[in-house]
């Protein structure tokens, strides 16, 4: 029998988690405070509206979508899992690292699978490069950095480094596997106090660096990962059609006579299995749910990305 899923907060990203888990079989029921909006919900994808303050009790649900505003997901995911549901949380997990620990602790302490919405790990161009550095093809990796730029979204809570970076944040984690050793962040607020622009720059064992750059004010959209290695470098870039998603260039440096010599190449584009993200996300959760296997975004990975976010955070008077 399949799991039966809600999904709680029916706004932009819930409704696209609400259409995704509709076609996958398994969308029970959605739920928001606002309760026209649920009904509808409810009434176009065929499954039940139910209230919040309902939902965490409902013996017909075996786990719980939350997308709501970032300030609600640890309180709501810790009462989920104390009343025995599985629970996946939009990013970032928490606003603070102290409320992510205390989700990640009841998890532990109750059993539950709590998995986050880190949705690019489930990319198949990121898979596919993550493939490329784990079987050596690019090297020893010395530098990563990603850009992250477009106009909008604007909230009221969230800078655009807490916005735009956790993705990003957790593919750099996934390629690294290690907590950086140093952060250094930037930021500049035009609106209003909330940084509109933010870099990072972080520095990881071994020597490793990387660089991350946001923007929410910027006029073009800019979706792309870079990863520099002693043998190649390859580009994640979201923004190019399927067949050029991902490129390796085979550049070549060395030092000749005193001098540094280099030849460029043309890059050669990988082929990648078109696939959307958020459905091998949300697959994923089902997976786990049923096999009661740790999930690839976990709740610990998501503290560390929180971390590096508090230690980056650029605060405008």
């Amino acid at each position: 029998m399949k799991p039966r899923i809600a999904v709680l907060g029916c706004g932009y990203w819930g409704s696209n988690h609400i259409r995704t888990l509709k076609s996958l079989g398994v969308l029970a029921a959605v739920s928001d405070a606002n309760e026209a909006r649920a009904e509808g919900f409810a009434s176009e994808h065929d499954c039940v509206a139910i209230s919040p303050e309902a939902l965490f009790e409902h013996a017909g649900i075996d786990a719980i979508v939350l997308a709501l505003p970032p300030q609600f997901h640890a309180e709501y995911a810790i009462r989920a899992m104390r009343s025995g549901k599985d629970v996946l949380v939009e990013k970032p997990i928490a606003l603070t690292v102290d409320d992510a620990q205390r989700a990640v602790a009841v998890a532990r302490e109750t059993g539950r699978i709590i998995m986050v919405g880190h949705v690019l790990r489930f990319h198949p161009a990121f898979e596919k490069l993550k493939d490329l550095i784990d079987k050596g093809d690019l090297g020893e990796i010395r530098y990563i950095h990603s850009h992250r730029l477009g106009l909008g979204k604007f909230h009221t809570e969230n800078d655009a480094l807490w916005d735009l970076a956790p993705h990003d944040l957790s593919m750099i984690l996934a390629i690294t596997g290690a907590a950086p050793e140093e952060v250094r962040g930037e930021g500049a607020a035009l609106l209003d106090h909330l940084s509109d622009f933010a870099h990072l720059h972080m520095r990881f064992p071994g020597g490793l660096r990387s660089h991350l750059f946001t923007s929410r004010l910027n006029p073009y959209r800019e979706r792309r990962l870079t990863v520099v290695g002693d043998k190649a470098m390859a580009v994640f870039d979201d923004v190019e059609p399927w067949g050029r998603k991902l490129a390796v260039y085979r550049h070549a440096v060395w030092h000749d006579s005193g001098h540094w010599a280099f030849t460029t190449n043309e890059p050669t584009y990988v082929d990648v299995e078109e696939g959307m993200p958020l459905t091998r996300e949300l697959q994923h959760f089902l997976d786990c749910i049923e096999t009661r296997g740790e999930p690839r975004t976990t709740g610990e990975e998501a503290i560390e990305v929180l971390r590096i976010l508090t230690a980056g955070s650029v605060t405008h008077g």
